[in-house]
């Protein structure tokens, strides 16, 4: 990989994952409506500013890449809370066919611990809360998922537990058998250290492991 494309690149893992990638060496292309304000300066660093809902958009942040991260998020707040959620699905919906037609193959998508098949993993008290809380943005994501994986790119699928900030520990586990999928603790620069072992090679092409520190 030389140039990648990370949607949702302003904050969040979509920053830390900006930052890991500079770090490697990597070109990045930094793709979110406020790409502007990412307060990084570093020479292979290109702000693009613009929608992830926007095939006009996402076609021309495409150029030149050779591999794509999706880390959007929303914030906690009414939308996530009363719904309805739809930027999930409703992004992949443009960015999976862009890809194809540019002939960008590997997509590493974040999504989280109990989007998919990893519901299944809750536990019956914590999953009341959490479909309280994260339902519909969480439904969408396993649209989000669904399409992903019907798709006909080098996906992988990452599904990190409860997020906090702080800088990489390099000390966490990267769950792939569904009978070891549990929640747990992760900062994001770690998911984002993940996301760049998922672009380096293949051991995580058409998985979905569930990260936790």
């Amino acid at each position: 990989m030389k140039k990648i494309l990370i949607i949702g690149a302003s904050g969040g893992i979509g920053l830390e994952a900006t930052r890991a990638a500079l770090a490697r060496g990597l070109a990045v292309r930094a793709f979110a409506r406020s790409a502007a304000n990412i307060a990084i300066a570093h020479p292979n660093l290109e702000r693009f500013s613009g929608s992830a809902l926007s095939g006009k958009d996402i076609t021309a942040a495409l150029a030149g890449v050779d591999a794509v991260i999706v880390a959007l998020g929303i914030p906690l707040g009414a939308q996530m809370l009363l719904g309805p959620v739809r930027l999930f699905s409703e992004a992949t919906r443009v960015i999976i066919p862009a890809m194809e037609a540019a002939g960008v193959k590997r997509l590493v998508c974040v999504t989280g611990f109990g989007a998919g098949d990893s519901h299944s993993s809750i536990g019956r008290l914590q999953g009341l809360g959490f479909r309280l809380v994260f339902g519909r943005a969480y439904a969408d994501k396993d649209i989000q998922e669904s399409l992903i994986r019907h798709s006909r790119l080098e996906w992988v699928i990452a599904r990190p537990g409860i997020l906090t900030n702080g800088p990489a520990t390099g000390r966490y586990k990267i769950l792939e058998s569904p009978s070891s999928w549990r929640n747990g603790v992760i900062c994001r620069a770690d998911v984002a250290d993940f996301l760049m072992k998922a672009l380096e090679g293949n051991a995580y092409v058409g998985k979905a492991p569930v990260l936790v520190g």
